[in-house]
C-alpha cells in the first residue's frame, strides 16, 4: 500500500511538472508574467514534494541518496529544480529556466517510470503501462491544440479572402477579426509544441524500457520529430522573423496535413504504434 501511494505521488509530481513546463513555455514565448508565476508555484510544489521524499528516503536508509544510479537521478532532478527556482526568482533568465526544466523533467521521468527501482514486478509493469498512458494522452492533447490552431488558420484565410474581395455580408461579421484569429492560432500552437515535446520524451522512454529492439527510424517517431520541427519553425518565424498573415496561416495548414499523415499513415507503418490506428 505504501509503495503504491508513493508511486501515485511521484506520478502526480510528473503531471504537475509537465503543466509547469507548459506555462514556462508560454512565458518563454510571450513574456507572460502570470504564466511565469503560475509555473513557478507549481514547480515549487513539486520541489517541496521532492524534498520531503528525499528526507524520508535518507531517514529510511541512513545515508545520502547517491550510491545507485536511480538515487543519483532523483537527487540530480532535485538539484535541477532547485537551480531553476533560484534562477527564476533572482536572475529572470527565461531561456535558461525553460530548458533547465525540460532537462529536469527528462531526468525525473526516467527515475519515476524506470521499473528497475520498483521491488514489485506487478507495480513495475503498471508504472510502465501508466507511462504509456500519459504519453498517449499528451500526444492527443497536442494534436487537439494543433487541430484548433488549424481551424483558426482556415478561418483566417476565409476572412482574408472575404475582405480582399470586399464581400461585406453577415458571414464576414460572424468570423472574428484577423488579428484575433491569428493570435488564438499562435497560442494553440504554442501549447501543442510544449505538449508534443513532453509526449515525445515520455514515449521514447517507454520504447526504451519496453521494446527489445527500439528503432529510432520508426515512421511514427520520425513523423513526430518532423511535426515538432515544423511547428517549432512556425513559432520561430512568428517570434524571431516577425512573419505574420497569410503565409503563416498556409504554413499552419500544411503542418496539419503532416499531422494527418503521421496519425493515420505512419501509425500503420509503425512497428509498435498500432494502437493509434
Amino acid at each position: 500500500m505504501f509503495e503504491q501511494t508513493m508511486t501515485r505521488l511521484h506520478e502526480l509530481m510528473i503531471v504537475l511538472y509537465a503543466i509547469s513546463i507548459l506555462f514556462y513555455f508560454i512565458d518563454f514565448l510571450n513574456k507572460n508574467r502570470k504564466a511565469n508565476l503560475f509555473a513557478f508555484w507549481l514547480l515549487a510544489i513539486v520541489w517541496v514534494l521532492q524534498t520531503i521524499f528525499l528526507f524520508l528516503y535518507m531517514m529510511n536508509t541512513g545515508r545520502f541518496p547517491v550510491l545507485t544510479i536511480f538515487e543519483g537521478l532523483y537527487f540530480y532532478a532535485w538539484v535541477l529544480i532547485t537551480l531553476s527556482l533560484i534562477i527564476n526568482r533572482l536572475l529572470r533568465v527565461d531561456f535558461t529556466v525553460f530548458f533547465t526544466n525540460v532537462l529536469g523533467f527528462i531526468i525525473m521521468a526516467i527515475h519515476t517510470f524506470a521499473p528497475v527501482q520498483v521491488e514489485s514486478q506487478a507495480m513495475a509493469e503498471q508504472m510502465v503501462s501508466e507511462l504509456l498512458l500519459i504519453h498517449i494522452t499528451m500526444a492527443i492533447l497536442s494534436y487537439g491544440a494543433f487541430s484548433l490552431s488549424f481551424v483558426f488558420s482556415l478561418l483566417y484565410l476565409l476572412q482574408f479572402k472575404l475582405l480582399k474581395e470586399k464581400k461585406w455580408g453577415q458571414r464576414l461579421w460572424r468570423i472574428s477579426d484577423l488579428s484575433k484569429l491569428e493570435k488564438i492560432s499562435y497560442i494553440s500552437n504554442s501549447i501543442g509544441v510544449a505538449m508534443l515535446l513532453l509526449s515525445l520524451i515520455l514515449g521514447l522512454q517507454w520504447a526504451y524500457i519496453k521494446l527489445p529492439e527500439f528503432l529510432w527510424y520508426d515512421p511514427k517517431i520520425v513523423g513526430s520529430f518532423i511535426l515538432l520541427i515544423l511547428y517549432s519553425s512556425y513559432l520561430y518565424l512568428r517570434i524571431k522573423k516577425n512573419v505574420f498573415g497569410k503565409s503563416l496561416a498556409f504554413l499552419n495548414v500544411a503542418a496539419f496535413l503532416i499531422i494527418l499523415i503521421n496519425f493515420f499513415l505512419a501509425s500503420r507503418l509503425s512497428s509498435f504504434h498500432f494502437w493509434y490506428s
